[in-house]
Parts: C-alpha cells; sequence; structure tokens
C-alpha cells in the first residue's frame, strides 16, 4: 500500500488494493471512460469490456486476469488489470498489463505509478522478471508516462490477433 510520504506526488490517502467484485461499477465507469478517451485519439477499437465481463472473467474458478485499484478520499480514481505469463525468447516469466486507467481529474498525483509499482511487486513475489503491456500508439501522454518509469519500447515485435474460431475447418494439409 502507498501513503503519503512513500512518493511526494502520491495523493494523501491512497491505498491500492486488490480489485473485487464489489467494484464492477466503478471498473465499468472507467473503462468506458477509458474507451471513450481512446476514441478520442482515433482508436477504433470494437470494444467490447465493461463491468459485466470484469465480472464474468475476472472471477471464479478460472479468472481471466486480476486486478488492481487506486482508492482515494474521493472513491475508486484508477485501476490496472494484469495476468502472468511466460516469454520463451527471454526464458522468464512476466507480468502482462492489460489495463491501466487513472481518471482525468486524479491524473499527475502519483496514482498510476503506485498501481504500476504494486503489479511489479506482485510480479516479483510469483517469480516474474519482466512486465510488458500495449500502448495505442497515438496515447502520446501514455507514451511519456511509461518512458518516465523507464519503459522502453519493444522494437521489431508487432501485437497480432485473431479469433480463435478464425481456424475453425483448417486441415493440417492448408
Amino acid at each position: 500500500m502507498f501513503h503519503q510520504g512513500d512518493k511526494a506526488s502520491v495523493t494523501t490517502g491512497l491505498v491500492i488494493r486488490k480489485a473485487t467484485a464489489a467494484d464492477a461499477t466503478a471498473i465499468g465507469d472507467m473503462v468506458a471512460e477509458f474507451q471513450t478517451y481512446l476514441r478520442g485519439l482515433g482508436d477504433m477499437t470494437e470494444f467490447d469490456f465493461g463491468a459485466d465481463r470484469y465480472l464474468r472473467d475476472g472471477f471464479g474458478d478460472d479468472p481471466a486476469f486480476e486486478g488492481l485499484v487506486a482508492a482515494t478520499e474521493t472513491g475508486i480514481d484508477g485501476y490496472l488489470l494484469y495476468h502472468f505469463g511466460y516469454d520463451t525468447d527471454i526464458g522468464r516469466r512476466l507480468v502482462f498489463i492489460i489495463d491501466l486507467y487513472v481518471r482525468e481529474g486524479a491524473r499527475q498525483r502519483g496514482i498510476g505509478t503506485a498501481l504500476m509499482k504494486r503489479a511489479a511487486e506482485l510480479g516479483q513475489a510469483r517469480g516474474a522478471e519482466v512486465m510488458i503491456w500495449s500502448v495505442f500508439e497515438a496515447n502520446a501522454a501514455a507514451l511519456r508516462f511509461y518512458e518516465t518509469l523507464g519503459a522502453t519500447p519493444v522494437k521489431g515485435l508487432r501485437f497480432m490477433s485473431m479469433a480463435t474460431r478464425a481456424l475453425d475447418g483448417l486441415t493440417h494439409e492448408t
């Protein structure tokens, strides 16, 4: 947990804690804000994540991700969703950051840094040596923020995606 004094710019009363099912509405609201922000930057992704998918996929017997929230005196002002994985190129466990968002009015107060630091600590506790994430190229503010943390771009790689059903019907001879 982070409290005033851990870093000069950290918000008074800031608590970084594990996200729970009870946080679904707050996280859903921030997800919608994040999606609107990204749309304003030109991201044309067909977003389909909100409070309902957060609850469906983040909990139960086999959760797809875990999360953290930044609770302040005004409520929940930020969240970070992540999962653990492995990188065979470097032979290391990793923490994959899925989403990091801090409400616009709460930015520049150390909340994003506190969320990233806690994710790094959780990763270290699980043997992860590296954190990885993607950033929408037009999101210059996010790129600057991550660079202030010491992050560097991954060069020579591109993220690719396709539906799992896209290969239905293909044979091994194809």
